[in-house]
């Protein structure tokens, strides 16, 4: 092949291996959307010949109570929500749902920030009881401080953007080594602005400490944040001694980087996230507190 073909095909190299890389990326960002402790309980039911498909809360703010909703079009529908603190030794205790606006509502305590609150919902339809979730299963509403937008909304976009030029790195590294270094340098560079640092400043407004992974907790959502962090300083690093983006070791080096953050990915966001010790609170306030 010439200098003048090979030039001609290089472009559509990269524009397909961006496509492929935008590709992963959103596939990545649906099911981070779709799963996770906070994300929203869907199902549905059957009442007066209809189908009733219901969305329920899992994430709360604390200076608001967190609502509780199921659809009630045929206006036959009672119910209340049954609700108390996690982890405890609480007895249940029962919320009566209203009317508003062709829904049932239930209105669960706001507690203050990292708590949580396991519930179910009993409703009574004209085909029978209804109990969501099904069988003796229990759903968990955490509450968190208000975030302002001005961090969540750039975290966000990083660490997505991050995970776009990783896995495009990991693609050139297999397939198209040119330019790769650079690539490599803006993941990153994202990494370390959307997950270390305005990572830390929305866990604080969240849950009120920069950091509760390793060494100082157990929280996974910011010990997968350093994971990821940590293997592309590693790949760094390894650029820094062998500078050529076409040596198999950094483009392997690369490839694992990427590896490691999309395994990264699939695990659900916010599982063992922070939670509230209610008894150590209580110890130091001397009382229960379950209101905002």
């Amino acid at each position: 092949m010439s200098n003048q073909e090979q030039s001609r095909r290089k472009p559509w190299i990269s524009v397909v291996l961006w496509a492929l890389a935008v590709a992963i990326m959103f596939a990545a960002a649906d099911y981070q959307e779709k799963t996770g402790p906070t994300k929203e309980y869907k199902g549905s039911f059957s009442s007066g010949g209809e189908e009733v498909s219901y969305a329920l809360l899992r994430s709360g703010n604390t200076d608001q109570n967190a609502p509780i909703l199921v659809p009630n079009p045929t206006r036959g529908i009672s119910g209340e929500v049954l609700f108390k603190r996690y982890p405890t030794g609480d007895e249940f205790t029962s919320i009566p749902m209203e009317s508003v606006a062709g829904e049932l509502q239930g209105l669960l305590p706001a507690q203050p920030a990292a708590g949580k609150v396991e519930f179910y919902v009993r409703l009574s339809t004209p085909e029978g009881p209804v109990r969501i979730p099904e069988g003796e299963e229990t759903l968990l509403m955490r509450f968190k401080d208000p975030v302002p937008l001005g961090y969540l909304v750039p975290h966000v976009i990083c660490m997505f953007l991050a995970l776009l030029v990783g896995v495009r790195t990991a693609l050139g590294a297999l397939l198209y080594p040119t330019g790769v270094k650079q690539l490599a340098w803006t993941t990153l560079a994202l990494m370390t602005a959307g997950g270390m640092i305005l990572g830390p400043i929305v866990q604080k407004y969240a849950f009120g400490a920069f950091w509760t992974g390793w060494p100082y907790g157990y929280d996974l959502t910011d010990n997968k944040t350093l994971i990821m962090w940590i293997v592309w300083v590693g790949v760094v690093l390894v650029l820094w001694k062998r500078p050529s983006p076409r040596d198999w070791a950094v483009r392997g080096a690369m490839f694992v980087a990427a590896a490691v953050m999309l395994a990264v990915y699939v695990i659900p966001h916010s599982l063992r996230g922070s939670e509230l010790d209610y008894e150590q609170m209580e110890v130091e306030t001397g009382g229960r507190e379950v209101g905002p």
